[in-house]
């Protein structure tokens, strides 16, 4: 199944679930449709695209409602997915909708708690990280648990917000204030836990907290997308534009750093990837 295609699926899911509707503001106005499916359709095709064995072992960290791991469960992909909070009740609901068109067998679910529940020593080829960094606690206990979980040319696979977007830093300043780290009570675990408050970080900042870990950003495959306002989306130009910013954010370092929203990378346990064999 293509990305538009399961994009597209999405779309009808979401007239028929309310409860998606906060989460996936798509059908909230047209005016920014095309602006909220670019972001969309880039994340998961960056996902997608750096799984090239679908045999491989995969966790999704923090997946939320499931969206990601369904599509990769539609396409032959193994995902075990970890959540908490109120995703974890309408997983079955969704998994009930996307097996109408095809086998999502290959999607399993928990809840659970990384710190509480850490994976195996080397159980993994694949972690996707996605808008869940910021979220993790202590941080680099969460690294920690990320390095031992990876086997030897395992890689992390990120997708954040761009923590050096001086927009989104100003909105989120106004909203939290400098209180980026905050306790909340989990009903099911009955326990407080630790929550970077949309901690999120620039990459500098990222390579940092990474290499105290062991663990590399790969420069390859660095990727920032979403520059142009919602307005500038109109008359089927979308592709048109991504193209343009992803020109502009490998030529320009002072819009790349501090105007994109978003940022998606890749980490591995060696300064450079590992190569695959043929």
């Amino acid at each position: 199944m293509t990305v538009n295609e399961f994009f597209d699926l999405l779309l009808e899911e979401l007239k028929s679930n309310q409860q998606l509707t906060s989460y996936y503001k798509f059908l909230e106005s047209p005016a920014s449709f095309e602006f909220r499916k670019s972001y969309v359709i880039q994340r998961l095709h960056y996902i997608q695209d750096h799984l090239p064995n679908r045999e491989a072992a995969i966790l999704d960290c923090g997946c939320g409602y499931g969206t990601t791991a369904i599509f990769l469960a539609l396409n032959g992909y193994k995902v075990h997915g970890t959540t908490l909070e109120f995703y974890f009740k309408h997983i079955p609901e969704r998994l009930r909708y996307w097996s109408q068109f095809g086998d999502v067998s290959g999607f399993t679910y928990s809840y659970e708690n990384l710190f509480d529940s850490p994976p195996a020593p080397a159980s993994y080829d694949h972690i996707i990280i996605q808008d869940t960094l910021h979220h993790l606690e202590p941080l680099q206990d969460a690294l920690r648990i990320f390095h031992q979980a990876l086997r030897p040319a395992g890689n992390l696979i990120i997708v954040e917000e761009n923590g050096g977007n001086v927009v989104q830093n100003l909105k989120l300043y106004l909203r939290r204030g400098n209180k980026r780290i905050i306790t909340i009570y989990d009903e099911q675990l009955q326990k407080d836990i630790l929550l970077g408050n949309e901690n999120i970080r620039n990459l500098a900042t990222w390579r940092k907290e990474l290499a105290k870990q062991g663990l590399y950003i790969y420069p390859a495959d660095v990727q920032y997308i979403r520059l142009f306002p919602p307005f500038m989306f109109k008359n089927g130009n979308s592709k048109e534009l991504m193209a343009r910013e992803g020109k502009i954010w490998r030529t320009n370092s002072l819009l790349k750093e501090n105007l994109f929203f978003g940022l998606n990378f890749v980490v591995g346990k060696t300064p450079t990837p590992v190569a695959k064999s043929a």
